[in-house]
């Protein structure tokens, strides 16, 4: 791994790139800062160390002081699948990153088992970068193919959580509605999926429609003002409806335990369930 001074004009730090030390460095710091760089990369400047594709979006962040934090409201919000299972037994992540929800998870939820694909062999080359805690008993991260892995596992997931993105926006494995049958196929009976949906328009659209589809429209969207994300949770049973006034009675109890905010994600989430689908669709296409 190659560390050199951050070349972003007015930023500190320094960049650790998976290149050898003989690489040709003009024309990599060029390639960087043109956007044109073709590899993951790491910029850490004090406390922080985040993962790009390009300088434009951050990938994934991380304090090296607190390293199991979520760093960015959309990864908090994702955690709100707990408002629908409790207490999963087994989370599937389809996307690594930086590992802030693998990390969180494994930290938090001591009964639950997690397996993480992702695809990309250079992000999983700064795995202890991102201190994500090695393989054991309780989590298994692998490389390959989300959309192969279903076809080839069955799971038997609680909750899948997915966050495939690449330098283009949505990975094109993930972009089929065959992926979101495979997806709602590894659920248990009441399990539950929530995925991000980012990027232009029309794809997030279009990966709403698919989701719609597959889950017989029991779907909640849910907006992440701070990130420009919104999040789409879907259910396995199509008749499943959230005991809301449950949920509110435990909200205080999970907001102390996790450190989210719990009684505000639930309070969302109500209020999207009541707009409903078309709604949230509108919201995408805006």
């Amino acid at each position: 791994m190659l560390e050199i001074d951050n070349p972003f004009p007015a930023e500190y730090g320094v960049i650790r790139l998976l290149e050898s030390a003989d690489c040709d460095r003009i024309a990599i710091v060029k390639a960087i800062l043109t956007g044109t760089y073709d590899k993951p990369y790491v910029i850490e400047e004090g406390d922080s160390r985040s993962l790009y594709f390009t300088r434009a979006l951050t990938q994934s962040g991380m304090r090296r002081s607190d390293p199991t934090a979520l760093e960015f409201a959309y990864t908090q919000k994702m955690m709100s699948f707990l408002l629908f299972v409790h207490q999963p037994k087994h989370i599937l992540m389809l996307g690594v990153g930086g590992g802030s929800l693998v990390k969180y998870c494994y930290r938090h939820l001591p009964a639950s088992r997690i397996t993480a694909i992702e695809i990309d062999p250079d992000i999983l080359a700064f795995r202890d970068q991102f201190m994500l805690p090695p393989d054991d008993a309780r989590l298994q991260i692998l490389l390959g193919d989300a959309a192969d892995y279903l076809r080839r596992n069955d799971p038997d997931a609680d909750v899948i959580v997915i966050d495939a993105f690449d330098r283009d926006g949505f990975s094109s494995s993930v972009c089929t509605r065959e992926f979101y049958l495979h997806v709602r196929d590894a659920l248990t009976p009441q399990g539950a999926m929530v995925a991000n949906m980012v990027g232009p328009k029309d794809e997030r659209v279009a990966h709403l429609d698919m989701v719609a589809d597959v889950f017989s429209g029991n779907i909640i969207m849910l907006p992440v003002a701070d990130d420009g994300n919104y999040l789409v949770f879907a259910f396995r049973d199509a008749a499943f409806e959230p005991r809301w006034r449950w949920i509110e009675g435990q909200v205080k109890g999970m907001k102390a335990r996790y450190g989210l905010d719990f009684p505000g994600f639930a309070s969302k989430l109500k209020r999207s369930r009541k707009d409903g689908y078309l709604h949230g669709a509108l919201l995408l296409a805006e």
